[in-house]
């Protein structure tokens, strides 16, 4: 799979420049551009009420902006991961039947994707049974039940505690290696993200800065927007483990390298370090 450095324009999946967005007369966005390539994990981050779900929506079309241009691959196909998903618990379903809804990809597709995001073993669990590490799996799978050139996913670690973030994003990374698939991601996870993703783009109405996480952490706006002490922790470092954690966060395996260390209760003490 070419790296990101290797990307030429026909790459592109779906491109947004110099995008204008306002509410009665409220700036949200002010000539933003993005883009996203075949094999690219872009991030967006930046504060409460920077336009990160404004500029998504105005890529998959959902929202007009007021100028700028939002151009897409020919025949892009966009598998869509939401921040969080209700089901009413009076409601009687099972993963394997949630999966289908609306799509009825077939048992032998649905299992395999549940597969693919490791949480096949949940295929004939009850929807309001499951973890939120599972949860955000499941959701996940039906994203990828689409068949996508490129994933959108908005949050998709909410519920999910801090160690299973971490694998939660591995994942994510090894189905755009690979599926060679793009990846549109919006995230507040700045520790844990920011060693997953390629390609960051801070927001504040404007791009503040963008660019390779590293880069972007010790940028200025970077650091007047989350502070010395956020930007100072954000070294991305290769971590290798000899264990791995299950679909909430828990450690599985034998043991860990010397630089992670784990409390009794499994907590990750990994200061300095991302699991990467």
């Amino acid at each position: 799979m070419p790296t990101p450095t290797q990307h030429k324009s026909e790459d592109i999946l779906l491109e947004a420049r110099d995008i204008q967005v306002s509410f009665a007369g409220h700036t949200v966005l002010s000539g933003v551009s993005v883009s996203v390539r075949a094999g690219e994990i872009v991030t967006l981050i930046g504060p409460n009420g920077a336009g990160k779900t404004s500029l998504v929506k105005a890529m998959l079309g959902l929202l007009v902006p007021q100028s700028g241009t939002v151009t897409r691959k020919p025949g892009l196909s966009i598998g869509y991961m939401p921040q969080r998903l209700q089901i009413d618990a009076s409601l009687p379903m099972t993963v394997r039947r949630f999966l289908q809804l609306g799509t009825q990809p077939g048992q032998g597709k649905t299992l395999k994707a549940l597969k693919e995001v490791r949480a096949d073993h949940i295929a004939n669990s009850p929807m309001q049974s499951i973890s939120g590490g599972e949860m955000q799996r499941v959701m996940l799978a039906r994203a990828l039940l689409r068949e996508p050139d490129l994933l959108v996913l908005d949050e998709p670690v909410q519920g999910v505690d801090i160690t299973g973030q971490s694998e939660l994003y591995k994942l994510i990374n090894a189905i755009r290696k690979d599926r060679n698939i793009g990846v549109l991601m919006v995230s507040h996870d700045l520790h844990v993200v920011m060693a997953q993703t390629d390609h960051v783009v801070c927001l504040n109405q404007h791009v503040c800065c963008a660019g390779h996480p590293q880069a972007v952490s010790q940028h200025p706006e970077f650091v007047a927007l989350f502070g010395e002490d956020i930007a100072s922790t954000l070294a991305v470092y290769a971590h290798q483990h000899d264990h791995h954690h299950d679909l909430d966060g828990h450690v599985v395996g034998d043991g860990c390298s010397d630089e992670c260390q784990h409390d009794d209760d499994g907590d990750d003490n990994t200061k300095g370090h991302d699991h990467g």
